[in-house]
């Protein structure tokens, strides 16, 4: 089959059109102030900031992932898009207000602020790693689609995707990400609502072949392991430096939770094209279609399922205009992931660990230098993993078992320390590591409960570390506090410092007390006197 000219030069000008806003965008940051790159001085109002939210929500493994897991395993397994809008709205009523409160830049400022800079660096691997994979699973996604759609290989389409993400985000950082995700949202919604009735009126499909099996089945031993995945993407879904970089933007804290619980209403209704596809997918006689492909389609092209409906039940111009959705899908996604782990890197590692001292200049560069990173290793992993859907839940699988807990526990748990914190971090990865993961290929040395070697762990391993990693950190917390508050040890075992931490802590919280009382009782004088004067006035009047 020939490359699809029409298609391929519709996809170009999209490209073009989404560097040029980058580019537009970009010019709004006229300065190298690097909080400019990081959150936009918080300039973000509530309409941008729910449309870069949802944006950055709806990925190519969002909307193909969906499409794949109810053509194949039903409903009860295409959970992922609830549950992750479900975390956004946790994050919106609890989290958002409490951080942007806070003023800080990135979601690690208040990890190290509790547990000093060198040791709350150490969490920044596991979100970096979710990072990685989230972005791969999404430009995987656009890889399939491009192949199917315009017959151009997929690793082509996988590496020009990745240089024109990373190319705005480069020059632009937030500014350019958050414009260009207003566009890209537009085209995915667009393109969603006009598929889906083409894709449901070809003569191939018939809903009612899958009346049957479109709810999917639960087979009573995957109960832990379905337990287990529910946990992690609720659990995982509220520890992503993704949305924490835009509710760090937005204007005031009510626009955070505002905006987090519009772009999770917004995520959820746009899962619903995507599974509806999914189930035309099911639905489909191939054989009365132009697909000359194995039949039934094997399992290693299962991820697919999306573009072959646009491609073989659409007519070009719809199927081109859907290429169009996961490309914009993909974008939306990818340029935050990278901007994501860039930002940390040169905020928390380089900016407040490596050197203190870099001016702001310096720190932009070590920015782009770390999107430019991330952008490669996620564009290879695109390139090497098959499955859209797996990396998909795996991209939040540390996120759940290390993050969540350590940054619950830093702003809620008052007496959270380092020492915790590494007691929970070692044993809960320990414990992640030794359950092992088919599809990285880590086998596994401890077997728990029900482990069989066809099926492998079935106990929900993950959830079980996250529940060690907070026993960890609060235990191990409490216990050295007490002890070094007691005198049962010296403090000058205390390398972490922190009893010293906590004891500034609690002077600059008086401080601040302070300052508070004193503008208060400054402008209750301020107001008696202003009363007062306004009192004089009015007996001169009427004398």
């Amino acid at each position: 089959m020939a490359v699809n000219i029409p298609g391929l030069i519709s996809v170009i000008v999209f490209y073009i059109v989404i560097l040029i806003i980058g580019i537009i965008a970009a010019r709004k940051s006229r300065s190298n102030r690097a909080e400019e790159s990081f959150v936009a001085n918080r300039s973000m109002g509530l309409w941008l900031a729910s449309f870069t939210l949802t944006a950055t929500n709806i990925g190519g493994g969002y909307i193909n992932g969906t499409a794949e897991a109810m053509a194949y395993s039903g409903l009860i397994w295409t959970n992922a898009p609830i549950l992750y809008s479900l975390s956004m709205v946790v994050v919106g009523v609890f989290y958002a207000p409490k951080m942007r409160k806070g003023r800080y830049i990135t979601m690690f400022d208040p990890i190290q602020k509790k547990l000093g800079d060198r040791a709350g660096s150490l969490l920044f691997f596991p979100q970096f790693m979710g990072d990685v994979f989230w972005t791969a699973a999404i430009l995987s996604a656009l890889g399939s689609t491009m192949s199917l759609i315009l017959d151009l290989d997929p690793v082509l389409s996988i590496i020009v995707s990745s240089c024109v993400a990373v190319f705005y985000t480069f020059i632009g950082g937030l500014y350019s990400v958050a414009y260009t995700d207003v566009i890209q949202l537009i085209c995915l919604i667009v393109g969603l609502i006009v598929s889906c009735p083409f894709a449901f009126l070809h003569p191939s499909v018939d809903v009612s072949r899958v009346q049957d099996t479109w709810l999917g089945e639960m087979p009573t031993n995957k109960i832990g392991v379905y337990a287990d995945l529910c946990c992690q993407i609720l659990g995982g879904g509220l520890t992503w430096q993704v949305f924490y970089q835009r509710i760090l933007a937005c204007k005031t804290p009510n626009v955070a939770r505002t905006g987090s619980i519009v772009a999770a209403v917004n995520s959820l209704l746009l899962a619903i094209p995507p599974a509806a596809i999914g189930i035309v997918g099911a639905a489909a006689d191939w054989n009365a279609t132009s697909y000359e492909g194995e039949i039934p389609i094997p399992q290693e092209y299962h991820s697919f399922i999306l573009p072959m409906v646009l491609n073989y039940l659409c007519p070009l111009p719809v199927a081109v205009l859907g290429l169009g959705v996961v490309a914009a899908a993909v974008m939306s996604s990818a340029d935050s992931s990278v901007l994501s782990s860039g930002t940390i890197f040169a905020k928390n590692i380089y900016k407040d660990v490596i050197r203190p001292q870099a001016s702001d200049r310096e720190v932009v560069w070590i920015l782009r230098g770390g999107i430019l990173v991330t952008g490669t290793l996620s564009c290879v992993l695109a390139i090497m993993v098959k499955s859209v859907y797996g990396l998909f839940y795996l991209c939040s699988d540390l996120m759940y078992v290390i993050l969540f807990p350590q940054l619950t526990c830093v702003l809620w748990i008052g007496f959270t320390n380092t020492y915790g914190s590494l007691a929970g971090y070692i044993l809960s990865l320990f414990l992640r590591v030794a359950a092992g993961d088919g599809l990285l290929g880590i086998p596994a040395i401890v077997h728990f409960p029900f482990y069989s070697e066809a099926d492998g762990q079935l106990f929900p391993v993950k959830t079980l570390a996250m529940i060690v990693n907070f026993a960890g950190i609060i235990s191990v917390s409490a216990l050295t506090r007490h002890m070094f508050r007691r005198g049962w040890l010296s403090t000058r075992w205390d390398v972490f410092n922190v009893i010293k931490r906590e004891e500034d802590a609690k002077i600059a919280e008086e401080r601040g007390e302070s300052l508070m009382m004193k503008e208060r009782d400054d402008g209750n004088r301020d107001l008696d006197y202003a009363q007062n004067e306004k009192m004089k006035l009015k007996d001169n009047d009427m004398q």
